[in-house]
């Protein structure tokens, strides 16, 4: 697990192929402007899903972890008080892992919570469990997560499906969301919480 910030992302480049293009595009384009649903960079490889979602409790949010993808988790707007734990150390699986879905959750409480405000970012490889989305700033009134997704090297695509994994994990949708403007981006308050989360290939994509 990495935690940084956008300004020292340069040190990570070497890490994976597909980063320097991951980075390229966090610096080149306006994340705020992306309509909600998936945005295709390299197609299966590298997509970005543009998603409004509410913060989570530290209860609330479970473990996850996936095989094909890192994750890039940056933080926009608020505070994402992400969990982390090793994934050899978790002992209570929710289920068998979903290779359709690429993702596996669990029951483990996590080590550790790393404040995440914006600007910043952790980096979550295949062995780290995570439980990102969760914020202590009370009500809310929208969320916007978008998930940049780096294909591990197997065929697929499972960004809907992940999404949808995540909203049936959370089990609650916001309720205070007011309306935006056609092609607007509703503003991030309360408790919720702006990221663009980017998900890497371990195989850079070859």
């Amino acid at each position: 697990m990495i935690f940084s910030t956008i300004s020292q992302a340069d040190r990570y480049a070497t890490l994976n192929p597909l980063f320097p293009r991951a980075f390229d595009y966090i610096r080149n384009t306006d994340l705020h402007a992306l309509a909600p649903g998936r945005h295709d960079i390299i197609g299966d490889d590298l997509f970005v899903i543009i998603e409004h979602m509410p913060g989570r409790t530290r209860a609330e949010a479970q473990l996850e972890c996936h095989r094909r993808y890192i994750d890039i988790q940056l933080v926009l707007e608020g505070v994402d008080e992400m969990g982390w734990k090793p994934l050899a150390d978790c002992r209570g699986p929710v289920g068998d892992y979903s290779a359709e879905k690429d993702i596996r959750f669990f029951r483990d409480a996590a080590d550790s919570w790393i404040a995440t405000p914006p600007g910043a970012f952790c980096i979550f490889f295949p062995e780290d469990a995570h439980a990102p989305l969760v914020s202590t700033g009370g009500s809310c009134d929208t969320l916007l997560l978008e998930p940049l997704a780096i294909r591990l090297g197997e065929p697929t695509t499972r960004a809907k499906s992940l999404v949808m994994a995540k909203q049936a994990d959370r089990g609650s949708v916001c309720q205070a969301t007011p309306p935006a403007l056609e092609g607007s981006t509703p503003p991030c308050r309360g408790g919720c919480i702006r990221k663009a989360v980017f998900k890497i290939a371990v195989n850079g994509g070859k």
